[in-house]
């Protein structure tokens, strides 16, 4: 039936569009920041990725068998949006992902929209999931979104009797752009999800902070 559906879907969808952007949180306990992952070879993709507007973009593979792909076999352009996290209501994610799909549809004159001005997105030239060293309770040092330097701390694993197991440090200076939510870690899980970029992480920090402040409403800050 899964099969079914998806022939039909390409068919009498996917095979008539020019553009299309697929949609997704982060999996169950796992939140992410809001970025965008394509081909970002492809100029024109490229293009309505930057005018999407979020902070981080993901030069991603393709995968087999994914959405994305059979839309490229096609020759349609698509961008993934992912953010926040599965079975979970993000007012952040949630603004910036209509915030972002208005602007790709003004960018491609399907809608009116008024224009601002277009902030440079930074384009991570590599991305990682850092792994738990040992099972145990895990205790948070970092938040998404957060910049970290190489060598620091990111969470500490303790016993149920407070006794320390073990760190999970960062490999490298970069941008969390994922992190799983649970405290209970097991050995090899991944935990932290790092971005890595050729500028100053201090800038990307900083367009962060103003996406939040764009799309929020003060009330809700």
């Amino acid at each position: 039936m899964a099969a079914r559906v998806a022939n039909t879907f390409l068919r009498e969808v996917v095979a008539h569009c020019d553009y299309g952007i697929d949609l997704h949180t982060g999996a169950i306990h796992r939140s992410a920041l809001p970025q965008i992952r394509a081909n970002l070879a492809d100029q024109e993709t490229l293009r309505i990725a930057e005018e999407f507007g979020v902070p981080v973009l993901l030069n991603a593979d393709l995968r087999d068998g994914s959405l994305r792909e059979a839309a490229v076999e096609n020759g349609t352009r698509i961008l993934l949006y992912e953010a926040g996290q599965a079975l979970r209501f993000d007012e952040l994610s949630i603004r910036a992902g209509v915030r972002g799909i208005l602007k790709v549809l003004a960018e491609l004159g399907m809608v009116r929209h008024r224009k601002r001005k277009k902030v440079e997105p930074f384009i991570a030239n590599k991305s990682e999931w850092i792994r738990s060293s040992a099972s145990g309770l895990l205790h948070e040092c970092i938040k998404l979104g957060a910049n970290v330097e190489k060598g620091q701390v990111l969470a500490q694993i303790h016993s149920p009797m407070g006794t320390s197991l073990g760190q999970i440090v960062a490999s490298r200076a970069g941008i969390v752009i994922g992190k799983q939510n649970i405290p209970l870690a097991q050995e090899g899980d991944a935990i932290y999800h790092i971005a890595y970029f050729d500028e100053e992480p201090e800038e990307i920090v900083e367009h962060i902070e103003k996406l939040q402040d764009v799309v929020m409403p003060v009330a809700a800050q």
